[in-house]
């Protein structure tokens, strides 16, 4: 989960070798095809996260991406669009995407590095990022695609905090 992600300050110069050493840690299932690309799965409350990193050495950037699977009815992909502008307008970093034919909703973030090297706490910030940016934005999206809801009136519920347990 998201918050379980803890911060330290190793320095390495491939950030995917950070970022493997936190899904280790965690013993989230992941992937390593090769030296500049890591696929993840992390269970979150609402939804499995699949995590694609890619580092590109030619840009100093590691890119996140965070899909959940959403198969959205044609009908409700005009208001899934409308809600996708509006989170994306409150967002400081990141954006959500929505990827039509292979049904995904997906966060996506960089991390420009321009000459320094990567720490492990500015890897686990990037993920903490998606995965937080994923558990706070699932249910709108669930409320538009399935229960018929306005942009707006899922995003309110959305952004509603709660505090404590019943």
């Amino acid at each position: 989960m998201a918050s379980a992600i803890k911060s330290g300050n190793e320095r390495v110069m491939n950030p995917i070798d950070l970022v493997e050493k936190t899904a280790h840690d965690y013993d989230w299932g992941y992937d390593r095809r090769c030296q500049d690309e890591l696929t993840m799965v992390v269970k979150g409350a609402w939804s499995d996260y699949h995590i694609s990193l890619n580092w590109r050495n030619d840009m100093e950037t590691l890119h996140v991406a965070s899909a959940f699977e959403l198969k959205v009815p044609d009908i409700r992909l005009n208001e899934i669009f409308k809600l996708i502008a509006k989170i994306n307008e409150q967002m400081w970093i990141g954006h959500f995407d929505y990827w039509r034919y292979e049904g995904l909703i997906m966060f996506r973030h960089g991390l420009l590095l321009n000459d320094t090297v990567a720490t492990r706490a500015q890897c686990d910030a990037l993920l903490k990022a998606a995965l937080e940016s994923g558990e706070r934005y699932y249910q709108a999206f669930q409320f538009v695609a399935w229960a018929g809801k306005t942009s707006r009136d899922a995003l309110a519920t959305a952004m509603f905090e709660t505090e404590g347990c019943a």
